[in-house]
């Protein structure tokens, strides 16, 4: 009975740092996000939705990269060198679930070169204002 537990213990042991390494991993690394706009009209005729972060660019394989599930669509460094990440406007207009009149959150999602993964989230105002004629 004593070499069974030995085992138990001893396997134990050895399973321990493997579960620390898979959990850190797991941990998300949480980075500050400014999505622009601020306030989405689901009115407008814009383009794109931006998000700034303060994650190093050379940090982030932005092919990983989601905002909310929606895939990126294209990226660039900041001055800082920092990641800034575009989204297709019309993709974030058609998330189920926005509340129009309120705040909405919105998480950016991704992996950094060292496998760890970093998330952000960030409020903006939906509304749907229809824009007046001249």
């Amino acid at each position: 009975m004593k070499n069974k537990t030995k085992k138990k213990t001893k396997k134990l042991f050895f399973m321990l740092p493997l579960f620390l390494l898979i959990s850190l991993l797991l941990i998300a690394e949480n980075i500050n996000i400014q999505v622009s706009p601020n306030v989405l009209n689901l009115q407008s005729n814009g383009v794109v939705v931006t998000i700034h972060t303060d994650i190093a660019y050379s940090d982030v394989d932005a092919s990983s990269v989601k905002l909310n599930g929606v895939l990126i669509q294209s990226w660039k460094a900041d001055n800082q060198g920092n990641f800034v990440a575009k989204f297709n406007m019309d993709d974030i207009k058609d998330l189920p679930g926005l509340m129009i009149g309120e705040y909405n959150a919105l998480t950016l999602e991704g992996l950094k070169y060292s496998g760890e993964t970093f998330t952000g989230t960030d409020e903006i105002l939906v509304v749907n204002n229809i824009r007046k004629g001249k």
